[in-house]
């Protein structure tokens, strides 16, 4: 009996520090590990589209819902967590604007640039009383949340597939 309670004992434990375990990094290990996804992400091909919007489609991973959708701004959710797409279509690819207003925040924990033929992206960070607000980047488009230290790496990711997957479609 006493070595079944230990067993399980030491199972919760092991449950405990494995679900926790993404909480455990440092803010610096995070946001340099949300920076390398981000970059990894951004080099790669851009996911085929899976959703058709007014003017433009995107890819969207599965976990997000679409809530709201107009010309140029979807807002997506997952659970509790709220993700904002802004799309200008007037602008390139390779466009600078989003990531020049970007610049203009107090203290980001992180501002850094991609760039690839044709695309230029960015990544901001910023510390707020709420959690990590995320902004990525791609030309015309941003998307913003905000998220906390443990899910930074996978919202981050999912906003450049998105931002990245992202075409212009002839307008209806």
């Amino acid at each position: 009996m006493k070595v079944t309670k230990f067993s399980f004992l030491l199972f919760i434990g092991a449950a405990f520090l494995l679900l926790t375990g993404c909480s455990l990094k440092s803010e610096e290990e995070a946001i340099k590990s949300t920076k390398a996804i981000v970059e990894k992400t951004f080099k790669e091909e851009g996911k085929e589209s899976n959703q058709e919007m007014e003017g433009f489609s995107l890819y969207i991973p599965d976990h997000l819902e679409t809530v709201e959708k107009g010309p140029s701004n979807v807002i997506f959710e997952n659970g509790d967590q709220t993700f904002i797409l802004f799309y200008n279509a007037l602008e390139e690819p390779t466009s600078q604007l989003n990531y020049e207003e970007a610049s203009s925040a107090d203290k980001p924990l992180l501002l850094t640039t991609f760039e690839k033929e044709n695309k230029f992206g960015y990544l901001r960070i910023i510390d707020t009383d709420d959690g990590y607000e995320l902004q990525v980047g791609v030309g015309g488009v941003k998307i913003t949340t905000i998220t906390s230290k443990g899910d930074m790496e996978q919202s981050a990711e999912d906003m450049m597939v998105m931002a990245n997957s992202l075409v212009k479609t002839e307008a209806e």
